[in-house]
């Protein structure tokens, strides 16, 4: 990773609200799938499938414009091409699982237990294939979440669609491995590769195979095609445009923070247009999750400072 200079102020500041807006933009992802759903009655795999597919068109699109100015690039070593295989096909079931979440368990709940469990996965994953054991901080962040989770869905799942609350709850905790699995795997892919780029279109290739066998609905209707353009162009593409031009003069742990502004964003979304509400003691439950990931962020920040290493920023994000 290139050593980061000292930003100017403004550039401090464009970058900030760079990432800001890419963190707004990911957290409208679950309303819009849920009004297409609404609108249209496709499923997860197929509004997963439009994502991924306009995602893939769009970033291959940018990368190719791009390479026609940078010449080709060299040829990859065969780990980092079955990484890649792995990222994408972590990007195809993170989508589905998350697009199988919102209409069981509601966009609040959904993005709430993705993007509060998904970073803690990622730090025990990789302490445990470090053949380490977690430390206590990890520890303490995971069990405060796991009880921030069991409140959030347990007082949610309390009323009538209880069973599809904790269904849904179990498909946002399977996006969360999988954002783990994606972020794991696309750690050991040299710097240089476009990993966004090749695991969306990795992700596509494989959706539309498992899309086709299962039947893929298409629609008409042109608010929903609007939507689904939308989810592929705005929370997929250029967000991440937005956020790794951010990150290159915000600080790890600034980043980290602002980026929990996407499951907030989610929830506040969800509330106004969709009527979602959330009891007092959902929202406590949903707090300590974001908590605990807050803390671990700052916590790691802070020790890496100490012995004079710079994180990663980007490990809060799947590529």
């Amino acid at each position: 990773m290139s050593t980061r200079t000292n930003p100017t102020p403004t550039a401090s500041a464009r970058g900030f609200l760079l990432v800001v807006l890419a963190a707004l933009c990911w957290g409208t992802s679950g309303v819009c799938a849920d009004v297409v759903a609404r609108r249209t009655g496709l499923d997860p795999l197929d509004i997963a499938w439009h994502r991924m597919a306009v995602g893939a068109a769009v970033l291959l699109a940018a990368h190719l414009a791009v390479r026609r100015r940078a010449g080709a690039p060299a040829l990859l070593p065969r780990a980092a091409r079955g990484r890649l295989l792995l990222v994408g096909a972590g990007l195809a079931t993170y989508q589905c699982a998350y697009f199988a979440a919102v209409p069981a368990a509601g966009v609040s709940i959904a993005t709430l237990v993705a993007l509060g469990l998904a970073p803690l996965l990622v730090a025990v994953g990789t302490t445990v294939l470090g053949h380490g054991r977690p430390d206590r901080a990890t520890t303490t962040a995971l069990g405060v979440a796991l009880a921030g989770l069991v409140l959030l869905v347990g007082v949610s799942a309390g009323g009538d669609a209880g069973d599809a609350v904790l269904l849904g709850a179990l498909s946002a905790a399977g996006c969360a491995i999988a954002y783990a699995g994606v972020v794991i795997a696309s750690a050991g892919v040299p710097d240089g590769v476009p990993t966004t780029t090749a695991g969306f279109v990795i992700g596509a290739v494989l959706l539309t195979g498992v899309a086709l066998v299962a039947g893929l609905d298409l629609t008409g209707d042109p608010v929903s095609l609007a939507l689904l353009l939308y989810l592929g162009t705005v929370p997929s593409a250029l967000a991440y445009g937005l956020f790794f031009a951010g990150v290159r003069v915000v600080p790890a742990a600034v980043a980290s923070i602002v980026t929990l502004l996407e499951p907030l964003t989610a929830t506040a979304l969800a509330t106004v247009l969709l009527g979602e509400r959330l009891s007092p003691a959902a929202l406590a439950g949903g707090a300590l999750m974001l908590g605990a990931v807050m803390a671990l962020y700052l916590r790691r920040m802070g020790d890496s400072n100490s012995r004079g290493l710079a994180p990663n920023p980007l490990s809060k994000r799947a590529p």
